[in-house]
């Protein structure tokens, strides 16, 4: 009895479930039923606006045309009948002179015959007739105003409803991320030329392959675009991936979107790890400012903050390194004394990774690098095994160095206002940068035997980070250049 009642219980389900489907499946038409009515009329609506249209550029060209035909028209009858009365007149003061040389050839008088015929002969070389001109001033031609619209109605009569355009397809080959860019590029099945602009889309994800039926962000739309390639400029590439899809528009209509098609946007990610600062440093975001008045300002940090600690790996995303093992977080005094050091969240136990960091050149002290996750809490950057660093001086004298293993070397180049930092870790390179011209500033070659740590210090001044940046192509290619060459910096690896 308990069985069949449990069996009828699931048949039950089963079929409410079926009844809400099916109940939902008949709103859906209904919906399909009323969106195809208005569609209807909305196009019908449109076809007979085009045509209205038509007709009055019809109606107006032939109003036009016509007003040219009356207007040469007039213009020709004018000039001709200008001509006829002329030639009219001429002809009756000629026919009238005829008439007197007539009558006087005909005369019996002899004494006035002399003096007529003078006066004849020079009223003949005055008169109007002799001064005519015998063609005609306008030509009774009008065939220059004929018509032929053949070709036209041609046109009309091949006039069908607009085709929805083809949907495009992304050609992965052709597309490009490099310098925090992106450019995309895609082709037709075949040419069209009712193609008016495309729509591309794009949006982050953190993982490979089509999108999912639900995402962390949103498609983020660009529109209008004419080529059939575009370039984005100006990415922060915060997650591993970007997803995009383009379609093809014409006057009236947007095709279909094509196949999604996702790249992947290495970059080096981090946020700098509040709980881990020195209680004179005000950390917020990627922003980190000297505050003398102490206390630990961090006691506002979110309690997340002191487990977050820099455990995750940029190039072991999909797979965890043997190397990044939990350890126990450090206290949120990890730095004191006079190590006005904070460190970043992310650890770099693989591959190639770059960030730059903008830093007040009036502070009284500045230092940028790496750090092994031994450092010591009174550790400062540069003045131990354990980091390598990057360290501007403004107490006394200004001064820039590269420090390691509490060893310096005086860097003869300007200050800049950001300093670019790239790290391969494989090959154990740290090199730093002019961010904003790419001029290698200094190189510490060794061999990390430990992940290490974005690590940043400052006194009595301000600094800000930009991660999600990829490694510049102008560095990759420098460091190919240099890579068989001995390095200057030995002593400080």
């Amino acid at each position: 009895m308990g069985d069949q009642k449990e069996s009828l219980r699931k048949i039950t389900h089963t079929l409410a479930l079926k009844n809400e489907e099916i109940s939902n499946f008949v709103c859906t038409l209904k919906q399909s039923l009323d969106n195809l009515e208005a569609n209807s009329n909305r196009v019908q609506g449109d076809l007979e606006s085009e045509f209205t249209s038509l007709h009055s550029v019809l109606d107006g060209m032939k109003e036009s045309m016509l007003t040219r035909i009356k207007q040469e028209r007039a213009s020709r009858t004018y000039e001709l009948q200008s001509q006829l009365s002329a030639c009219s007149k001429a002809l009756e003061s000629s026919e009238e002179l005829l008439e007197l040389a007539n009558q006087t050839m005909c005369s019996s008088e002899t004494d006035g015959f002399n003096q007529a015929a003078k006066d004849i002969k020079d009223s003949v070389t005055m008169a109007p007739a002799f001064r005519l001109s015998l063609k005609a001033k306008a030509s009774d031609n009008m065939s220059h105003l004929m018509v032929d619209f053949s070709q036209e109605r041609g046109m009309l009569q091949s006039l069908k409803f607009l085709p929805v355009p083809a949907t495009p397809e992304i050609q992965v080959s052709e597309c490009q991320v490099c310098d925090n860019t992106v450019t995309i590029a895609w082709t037709l099945p075949e040419p069209d030329s009712k193609i008016d602009h495309y729509i591309l889309e794009h949006r982050r994800t953190n993982h490979e392959g089509p999108p999912r039926i639900r995402e962390d962000y949103p498609w983020m739309v660009l529109e209008g675009i004419k080529e059939m390639e575009h370039t984005l400029t100006g990415l922060r590439f915060d997650t591993r991936y970007m997803t995009f899809r383009v379609r093809a528009c014409n006057k009236a209509v947007a095709g279909e979107f094509s196949e999604p098609v996702t790249l992947e946007t290495h970059a080096f990610t981090f946020k700098l790890d509040a709980a881990s600062s020195h209680q004179n440093l005000k950390v917020e975001d990627l922003s980190v400012e000297w505050d003398s008045s102490g206390g630990k300002i961090q006691e506002m940090r979110k309690e997340k903050n002191r487990t977050n600690s820099p455990m995750h790996s940029p190039a072991r995303s999909a797979l965890m390194s043997p190397k990044r093992a939990p350890t126990a977080r450090p206290g949120r005094d990890r730095f004191t004394a006079e190590s006005y050091t904070v460190l970043a969240d992310t650890m770099i136990d693989a591959g190639q990774q770059y960030w730059e960091v903008k830093f007040d050149k009036e502070s009284k002290a500045f230092a940028v690098g790496v750090a092994l996750r031994s450092l010591g809490r009174f550790d400062q950057l540069g003045k131990s095994s354990a980091s390598w660093c990057i360290h501007l001086n403004n107490w006394l004298q200004q001064s820039l160095t590269a420090k390691h293993n509490n060893k310096a070397r005086t860097l003869d180049c300007p200050i800049p206002n950001s300093i670019g930092v790239y790290v391969n870790y494989d090959e154990g390179v740290l090199s730093f940068y002019n961010s904003k011209t790419k001029q290698l500033m200094h190189t510490f070659k060794t061999k990390f035997q430990q992940p290490v740590i974005p690590a940043f210090m400052v006194w009595n001044g301000s600094f800000s980070v930009v991660t999600g940046l990829q490694v510049p192509s102008i560095v990759q290619s420098g460091q190919r250049k240099n890579s068989g060459t001995s390095s200057s910096n030995a002593s400080l690896t």
